[in-house]
């Protein structure tokens, strides 16, 4: 019961830091041209499925700011969802990096392309560029931390 417990405080703590590290960078967070840097966080389905819904709720409710509202709720969080899902798939964080930014430059290009009119394939490349970017950095930032085994088995690695 006590780890229940505490999966779902640390969940609650993934959601609040994913969401007020978006607001707080909403200038290159929500658009055609982003930078989320909390995207970084994404990587911690790669070692804890977990913590999979804290990133979803964190997710949605920084995309519930987002210029377009109740769509980028959806689908921003269905492209965050689809990422997760992928990561507990797939063994290399590179690949990963690939994939997010692929997954959120199609979705997050065609919000763009049917809600506000813009070129799909275009913003679909900033989309995918800015991601790619940031979830490159989270690649660095995750194998900085792998060097670290005691923190990683007591904070991030999945229970065996």
């Amino acid at each position: 019961m006590k780890r229940k417990i505490q999966i779902v405080a640390i969940n609650a703590m993934i959601a609040c830091i994913y969401a007020v590290f978006t607001l707080v960078c909403s200038a290159f967070s929500y658009g055609a041209i982003q930078l989320r840097l909390s995207e970084i966080l994404i990587f911690l389905a790669f070692y804890n499925r977990r913590y999979i819904p804290g990133l979803l709720v964190g997710c949605m409710l920084a995309n519930a700011f987002s210029p377009l509202g109740i769509y980028d709720v959806i689908f921003g969080t269905l492209a965050s969802l689809i990422t997760c899902l992928s990561l507990t798939m797939i063994s290399n964080l590179f690949l990963g990096a690939f994939l997010g930014a692929l997954f959120n430059g199609i979705i997050v290009g065609a919000e763009l392309y049917f809600l506000l009119d813009l070129p799909f394939f275009i913003n679909a490349m900033y989309v995918f560029i800015g991601e790619l970017i940031v979830l490159l950095i989270g690649v660095f930032v995750f194998k900085f931390l792998e060097k670290n085994p005691s923190l990683m088995q007591k904070y991030i690695m999945e229970d065996k």
